[in-house]
């Protein structure tokens, strides 16, 4: 036998058919069977003493009878007999039931489904098997169920539809084998994608399409659509979206917005969607009274009022509630005031457009954690998790930390699903914290390739574990190749030291260069740094550490100037040092989400042993803001650095400091600075000091955004300088801008995001430059990883 389905309504309508066909071809032949019998069958009475079944392999004849439900010497009528055939056949163990009376015996004979000897998929390439027999009913060694292989096929149909496949469509055959056994075949054919051609926003006022439609994580299908999977329409995907706009406008101060509906609409060809979102913005809030009280007598409202960051004026945003609220209850927990909430009471002003916030301080039930049960984590070690509470068993409960907890334990990305509840424990006054997660893959191997106008082109290998050995420790190994450079490198950190927000790393690299850019010597760099990282701020951290580098300059060409030669000549260097580094950064996670700044500030001082004695100092302050309803981003950094070294040789030009072009665009590596010029020779020497200062706006082209090309203009001006030696003992050469100039810059950058990586085009013309500086009117840059 053979069976041909096809999947939605028309096989189901197919099924019902040949269920009805096969009841009504029975009943006709009961009826047939009974007109030959004698004049007491006309009456449609019957008594039987015996009855026969024949046709049943596995089922026992007793389950047959129970199913019947006719008992012996019973006088039964015609539709009994119906009723038995219907019971019969409905049970799902039988093809096909006839009930045969001849004389005072009822004959019973069935047809057995047979046996699935194997399940099998056709034409699925989008889909694996392995991943598609995990949510079929049917299943090898079972009995083979119509019913069954129709609602597979609609659910192997969704699948599809899912990925965005609408079209795909699911045959399920049947090939007889012997000893009553079939082999399962399910045809698939996927069809194409269908994708977001246009997503269009209604409504909206204070942000333009273009800007909302990047927040969203549905795109509108693009150039490379071939490659990109966010344009593919995905149902489940757009009620994200809701949300996601929903988060975007109440961070802003729109408490009122709300998505009033989304539309999509299948194009004719039914291999794409137009999709609307409609919405309302309502109007922008900001923060207006702020005031904190308290009817708890050891609690002082102005100390807690003194914490908050939160002032008139700002920009209403929830999450600048929460964060408050935070804040003050770690405070409360670290006088040792237990069981205290901070309950926020809102007062809308619609005349002025601001919401007034009045923190109440009261004290909560007190209920305590009995316990925290972890679930689901087969390789991540329950100590990675558990540490991501700020609370213990036998602690005072607070849903607050228990949701930041929550939050903590999902950005730690080692889960593709991580749900924190609390439910009751052992007595009303104890509640058990119950954290079901599912692991996902943290490791990654990436070959890449490269392309700077620096480097030239280049290939890498490398290996990155998240999670290594479930311990939350990250592990890193690669190797790096260019036309005239080869890296490798080995990075360890454990983010929870002795248990405490103390991350421990481990940082080996090694180094050789071959004559690159424009030096005329060869490099070999080799490093070993472990360092300690801790918080000592909300926003600041500290890094210390230590370091031990072998240097050494190497193979000098025969057009290298007297400086050069002289370092060359003093062969292989160490240096053992210690350092600092400490960082200050609100970008993206300060008040406001759409300006901060990044604030770092670094010295290493060497001389603990080794050959070398120096202090090296670098600083580097970065601001950043949108305006124009955040359509544009303003950028403007300030970097600095200076070497300081003691001893008669001073310090190296592998040692000092050479602007590369992400510090200074429009000059080539060493195209700015002190330099060694004279006859064949034309050394860049790199200086002891530097200051640069970058200032850059991002902006859209008008272009579709999809097509993810933006531009921006630059303005960069730098100065390098200093060092410790001018005596360049050949003759016909000297030293030349020793005592430094200042270099400025313009220019323009195109921006691509693609699926093979960020590129950027940068076109730029010198406005200052000395004679023999070596500008760079084109720059292109291109990483990408797979």
């Amino acid at each position: 036998m053979s069976m041909t389905k096809t999947t939605g309504a028309t096989k189901a309508a197919r099924t019902r058919g040949f269920l009805r066909n096969t009841a009504l071809a029975s009943a006709a032949a009961a009826a047939l069977m009974v007109t030959q019998l004698p004049a007491p069958a006309f009456a449609q009475n019957f008594a039987f003493n015996s009855v026969e079944i024949e046709g049943a392999q596995r089922i026992e004849p007793a389950t047959i009878l129970t199913y019947a439900g006719i008992a012996r010497g019973e006088r039964v009528s015609a539709g009994d007999l119906n009723d038995a055939y219907q019971r019969i056949l409905g049970s799902g163990l039988f093809e096909s039931v006839d009930l045969v009376p001849q004389g005072s015996t009822l004959v019973i004979r069935v047809v057995e489904f047979p046996t699935i000897n194997r399940i099998a998929f056709e034409g699925n390439r989008r889909i694996k098997d392995e991943d598609l027999l995990p949510v079929i009913q049917s299943q090898s060694r079972r009995v083979f169920s119509a019913s069954t292989a129709e609602s597979d096929a609609q659910t192997i149909s969704q699948a599809y539809a899912e990925s965005g496949r609408l079209a795909a469509r699911v045959t399920p055959r049947i090939i007889r084998r012997t000893d009553n056994r079939v082999d399962l075949v399910f045809e698939i054919l996927e069809g194409g994608v269908a994708e977001i051609e246009r997503i269009n926003i209604v409504g909206n006022s204070a942000y333009s399409d273009r800007r909302l439609r990047r927040v969203l994580g549905t795109k509108q299908a693009g150039l490379l659509r071939a490659l990109i999977r966010s344009d593919t329409f995905i149902q489940d995907r757009l009620a994200f979206d809701q949300q996601v706009l929903t988060d975007f406008y109440q961070s802003r101060g729109y408490v009122d917005f709300r998505v009033t509906g989304v539309n999509a609409e299948l194009a004719e060809e039914r291999d794409g969607y137009f999709v609307v979102f409609n919405v309302q913005e309502g109007q922008q809030f900001s923060f207006g009274e702020i005031a904190v009280n308290s009817d708890l007598p050891d609690v002082d409202p102005d100390e807690f009022a003194d914490i908050l960051r939160v002032r008139p004026g700002v920009i209403y945003s929830p999450s600048i509630v929460e964060n408050s609220i935070a804040r003050m209850e770690r405070l409360a927990n670290r006088k040792g005031l237990n069981f205290v909430r901070v309950e926020p009471r809102i007062t809308r002003n619609d005349r002025d457009l601001t919401l007034d916030v009045e923190f109440n301080i009261v004290r909560g039930p007190r209920i305590f954690i009995e316990r925290i049960d972890i679930e689901g984590n087969t390789t991540t070690l329950d100590r990675v998790v558990r540490r991501q509470f700020r609370v213990a068993e036998g602690d005072p409960f607070n849903p607050r930390e228990i949701r930041e907890s929550a939050e903590r334990i999902r950005a730690l990305g080692f889960f593709s699903n991580a749900d924190v509840n609390a439910r009751e424990g052992s007595s009303p006054d104890q509640v058990v914290i119950d954290v079901d997660v599912e692991e996902q893959p943290t490791g990654q191997i990436g070959f890449g390739g490269t392309f700077s106008s620096d480097d030239g082109f280049g290939a890498n290998i490398s290996f990155s574990e998240r999670n290594f050995l479930g311990r939350g420790q990250l592990l890193n190994f690669g190797i790096s190749t260019t036309s005239g450079a080869q890296a490798y490198s080995f990075s360890f950190a454990e983010p929870a030291f002795l248990g405490r927000d103390l991350r421990f790393g481990l940082s080996l690299a090694y180094r050789e260069t071959d004559n690159q850019n424009d030096a005329s010597f060869d490099t070999t760099r080799a490093s070993f740094v472990p360092s300690l990282t801790f918080p000592v701020s909300e926003f600041g951290r500290l890094q210390v550490r230590y370091g031990a580098r072998l240097d050494e300059m190497r193979d000098a060409g025969s057009d290298v100037g007297g400086i050069i030669r002289a370092e060359v000549d003093r062969g292989e260097l160490w240096t053992s040092s210690v350092g600092y580094t400490y960082t200050y950064n609100t970008i993206g996670v300060g008040l406001d989400p759409n300006s901060g700044v990044r604030f770092t500030f670094g010295q290493e001082f060497a001389g603990l042993g080794g050959d070398v004695q120096s202090v090296r100092s670098t600083v580097n302050l970065t601001g950043e803001t949108k305006v124009r309803n955040e359509e544009v981003t303003l950028r403007a950094s300030l970097e600095g650095g200076m070497l300081a070294t003691s001893g008669s040789d001073g310090s190296r030009t592998l040692d000092r400091f050479r602007l590369n072009s992400r510090q200074m665009r429009g000059f080539e590596p060493g195209g700015i600075g002190p330099r060694e010029r004279g006859g064949d020779v034309n050394d860049a020497l790199g200086g002891n000091a530097f200051a640069v200062a970058r200032f850059e706006a991002e902006f859209p082209l008008g272009l579709p955004e999809e097509y993810g090309i933006s531009g921006g203009l630059f303005y960069d001006v730098g100065n390098l300088w200093s060092l410790d030696s001018t005596d360049v003992g050949t003759a016909g050469t000297s030293v030349l801008y020793e005592e430094g100039s200042w270099r400025s810059v313009v220019g323009a950058s195109i921006f691509w995001d693609t699926a093979i990586g960020p590129l950027r085009f940068n076109f730029t013309e010198a406005l200052q430059a000395e004679k023999y500086d070596k500008t760079r009117g084109f720059e292109f840059t291109i990483s990408t990883r797979f």
